[in-house]
């Protein structure tokens, strides 16, 4: 799908709206089963924006539940939250990334293995918002649904400036985290309620599968534990705090 960059560069919604018929989520998660899920993250085309959004639907301007950020700004928070709920929404068919808290699994990232990606977030979700003010005089948590979609694209294409290391680096980034939030194990922030696990039929972790279990497939009725609720993963991480215990007395 290309852009035409001659038209105004500071105005995405003057582009041809077919342009903005990108591949439904609901269309590309479904019959996904638990192979399906994990080929997500890096085979999936690059327009992940949901078209059947409803156009005419107001963002929230404020994340669902208010809780401690770790390291996004409350503005930071806002504007990711309204990002992660344009590539995969709520809709009549299901909850989305903000019903999984996927802001939630990226703010946690940012403190932790995801740290070094710190910088390129602060740049770029402070690009997005001032291009928002500057084009629509409003912050990009409350512009409509089609505005949004319009600016991702343009930021996804390159056609606006200020990204770290670029507006396409920084779209794939932020898709790639929001999936991992909304399908990950609820253990690292993401995934509330088990949502995005119900969204793709995953039943969930099993220690052991009984041939009844593999032939019910994605009809098997969900467990919704995560995988550190199972005793056997919880005793190895005990057993392994006591070896570093002990270690530490015998130096």
């Amino acid at each position: 799908m290309a852009i035409d960059k001659k038209k105004d560069k500071d105005n995405p919604q003057a582009q041809n709206q077919d342009q903005l018929l990108i591949p439904s989520r609901r269309n590309l998660l479904k019959g996904a089963g638990i192979v399906g899920a994990a080929a997500i993250g890096v085979s999936t085309t690059a327009h992940i924006i949901a078209a059947e959004s409803d156009p005419s639907r107001q963002v929230a301007t404020a994340i669902q539940a208010r809780e401690a950020l770790e390291v996004l700004t409350a503005e930071e928070a806002e504007t990711l939250a309204a990002i992660c709920d344009c590539l995969i929404p709520s809709d009549d068919n299901g909850p989305g990334a903000k019903e999984a808290r996927a802001v939630h699994y990226i703010d946690r990232s940012l403190a932790s293995h995801n740290a070094g990606a710190r910088h390129n977030y602060m740049i770029g979700l402070s690009a997005i918002n001032d291009y928002a003010r500057r084009t629509h005089q409003k912050p990009f948590n409350q512009l409509m649904v089609d505005q949004q979609n319009a600016i991702l694209l343009a930021v996804q294409t390159n056609q606006i400036d200020g990204f770290a290391p670029s507006g396409s680096g920084f779209f794939n980034m932020v898709r790639s985290h929001t999936i991992d939030g909304t399908f990950c194990d609820p253990y690292y922030g993401g995934n509330q309620d088990f949502v995005g696990w119900d969204m793709i039929h995953y039943p969930g972790i099993r220690l052991s599968a009984s041939e009844t279990d593999v032939a019910q497939g994605a009809a098997l009725e969900p467990t919704h534990q995560s995988a550190y609720d199972h005793s056997t993963y919880t005793k190895l991480a005990s057993i392994g705090d006591a070896g570093n215990q002990g270690g530490g007395n015998h130096a």
